[in-house]
């Protein structure tokens, strides 16, 4: 039975892999871009990296990692690490595209540009997340138990709400995130977005 405990630093590598394996809208994303890791360090590694306290993994019955969620409380405050401590360590690796017109060049853009103010749903909606699972782990509610696990533990440091960005193609997490109760907000052309809030009673149904 796959079971859920917090993150450690050497699950880091695990990250990697599960976040490219479901980038493509919940499918394999290996060899799409020309670096596999770019999709981990944007989505994935720097959010255990700032807070370890808020991700936590689901470990196989052959110790493997095939899933997590990692999170930031505050939204702005994360864009501001991001973008001062974080991303510059790939400002050569990833140099800034003249034209973001790739889906390559418009990730690395999307690296580069990140700061505080961009998100229109931070102020209601602080918190943000990202949870990836392996294909072998759907069927047993980990997803659901890994979502409790998190919200548990925001509203225990009174944050007031959660948004989370997605790829409208992945229709499956659309309907997972409708089951538990999250409502559409606004997003950015191209994108979705999904919100609940937890200092309001009929958010603790989800």
């Amino acid at each position: 039975m796959s079971r859920i405990r917090p993150y450690r630093p050497q699950d880091r590598d695990a990250l990697y892999e599960i976040c490219v394996r479901t980038a493509d809208a919940g499918g394999d994303a290996t060899g799409i871009l020309s670096d596999d890791m770019l999709w981990g360090n944007l989505f994935a590694v720097p959010y255990a990296q700032r807070h370890p306290d808020l991700a936590w993994v689901v470990e196989a019955d052959d110790d493997r990692v095939i899933g997590y969620i990692v999170a930031t409380d505050d939204t702005d405050a994360f864009a501001r690490w991001f973008r001062d401590e974080w991303w510059p360590a790939f400002h050569e690796r990833h140099p800034r595209p003249v034209e973001a017109v790739t889906r390559e060049s418009r990730m690395i853009e999307y690296g580069w540009s990140r700061a505080p103010g961009l998100e229109v749903n931070a102020a209601e909606y602080p918190a943000h997340l990202h949870i990836d699972l392996l294909p072998e782990t759907q069927g047993q509610g980990l997803g659901r138990r890994l979502i409790e696990t998190l919200f548990a533990e925001l509203r225990r440091r009174g944050v007031r709400g959660l948004h989370l960005g997605m790829d409208p193609d992945n229709t499956g997490a659309a309907a997972f995130y409708e089951r538990l109760g999250m409502q559409r907000l606004p997003a950015a052309t191209g994108g979705q977005t999904y919100g609940v809030r937890f200092d309001r009673p009929e958010s603790h149904g989800a």
